[in-house]
């Protein structure tokens, strides 16, 4: 699989190009439209956005149409329910917000598929099921559900099943509460399909999928004393092949690695991965800026990605004292980071994704911008989702932003960037160059060129 535009070598170089959009076009953006996070399931098939309104959209593949040769695949809406509500915690005298913080699929075992959702304090199990067919014919009721009487019943009948319009239905089957005193800021299902992990800011829980009424606490950095408090898990992950191994991140950007077979508590790592910090780059925001926010393990295993503000780093599971790659997101920031510590964006949490041969990385940036590296090739790219390049099948062109100095017909000046248009939340297809991307309140599918 090729990596970036122009950058997959041997001839396979190929460009991004528009595929849909979803959402509205208003220029005012409800803050419950706000996607909060983006999926696809372990086909590619179905794609799920969560937003803060508490609520998940599920967009399914539609299959390749012979009369319709260039619509190769679309995502069309194929469930939407109201994960979350808000609520009110009394002990505490906190609302609970009912946006959606992470939204992970479990691999599909049956004709139905089974996701969980999380807001700040509740993780959910979702059973989404089709049904085709309904019963008629019932003994004890008429056609219109109404009770009949026993005594007027002569003869039995044998229901059959007519069919009837494709119903999706989407209906909670687990809920997980009352385990994190602090808000979830990861789930992560485990490879043996029966436990997954929940992370907040002090503590990683252990649940099994079936069972709701208790977790395993296996990471518990809260110190004795509050005030001593120096660092926050900021995401955590299990390995993609080895059920026991998971990592979890620091808000200090450090990364540690847990074998639960080691211990039932695992506050002793078994890796520690730390790049040093140059003395000489050092400032006030420093410490900031090296909070990751992001962790991901590659396909493979072998490699995980973490982000920090302004960079991408991938790191080899057998080397920790650095990381073996650093991909720099958006340097040009790094004069402007007091500005954007006066207005908050320098605590905005993005995320990364690997394609699906952990070949090329990606990642949002601002003024609705995301960046892809070639691992192979060391090309990286900057492309904007955008509806002014929205016909379909419109190549996306390269964007370029400068500094200082004379600024070229396609720059843009870093002065110029919208910093309230971000994009945190991006999904690779786990098998094709397929990509989503949240803009805001937006969904943006993009796809390579086939010639």
């Amino acid at each position: 699989m090729a990596g970036v535009a122009g950058g997959g070598g041997n001839g396979n170089d190929f460009q991004w190009c528009f595929s849909q959009v979803k959402g509205a076009v208003d220029e005012d953006v409800a803050e419950a439209d706000i996607i909060s996070t983006v999926e696809f399931n372990y086909s590619g098939d179905l794609l799920a956005t969560g937003d803060k309104g508490g609520r998940v959209v599920i967009f399914q593949r539609e299959q390749e149409n012979k009369s319709r040769p260039h619509s190769r695949g679309e995502y069309n809406v194929y469930s939407t329910f109201q994960s979350h509500e808000p609520e009110f915690d009394y002990l505490k005298s906190l609302e609970i917000e009912e946006k959606i913080n992470k939204i992970r699929w479990l691999p599909q075992q049956n004709a139905a598929h089974f996701l969980l959702s999380t807001n700040d304090k509740t993780i959910k199990l979702w059973k989404i099921s089709e049904r085709d067919k309904r019963a008629e014919g019932y003994n004890l009721k008429d056609e219109d559900g109404r009770l009949r009487d026993p005594f007027k019943i002569t003869a039995l009948r044998v229901p059959i099943l007519k069919p009837m319009d494709l119903m999706v239905e989407a209906s909670p089957r687990r809920i997980f509460a009352n385990a994190h005193t602090y808000h979830i800021n990861s789930i992560s299902v485990n490879s043996d399909h029966e436990t997954y992990l929940s992370a907040d800011d002090l503590r990683i829980n252990l649940w099994h999928l079936e069972i709701t009424d208790r977790s395993f606490n296996i990471v518990d950095i809260k110190p004795a004393n509050m005030e001593e408090l120096t660092e926050v898990i900021t995401a955590a992950e299990f390995h993609p092949h080895h059920c026991n191994v998971f990592v979890y991140s620091s808000s200090k950007g450090t990364i540690r690695l847990c074998d639960m077979r080691s211990s039932a508590l695992c506050d002793r790592h078994s890796k520690f991965f730390e790049e040093p910090e140059d003395p000489s780059s050092r400032s006030f925001f420093s410490e900031i800026i090296s909070s990751i926010s992001d962790v991901k393990f590659s396909h493979s295993g072998r490699y995980m990605m973490t982000r920090d503000y302004l960079s991408v780093k991938v790191w080899d599971l057998n080397m920790e004292n650095r990381p073996v790659e650093t991909y720099q997101v958006h340097e040009y920031l790094r004069s402007k980071l007091c500005s954007l510590y006066e207005n908050d964006c320098i605590f905005d949490k993005f995320e990364c994704c690997w394609n699906g041969s952990d070949g090329a990385i990606m990642t949002g940036s601002y003024n609705n911008f995301f960046r892809m590296f070639d691992r192979n090739t060391r090309r990286d790219i900057t492309l904007e989702a955008s509806r002014e390049s929205s016909k379909p099948r419109a190549i996306l062109k390269p964007r370029k932003v400068c500094t200082g100095g004379k600024r070229k017909k396609d720059e843009i000046n870093v002065d110029s960037l919208d910093f309230n248009k971000k994009i945190l939340h991006t999904a690779w297809h786990p098998m094709e160059n397929i990509i989503a991307v949240a803009a805001t309140n937006n969904l943006y599918i993009f796809q390579d060129k086939i010639n």
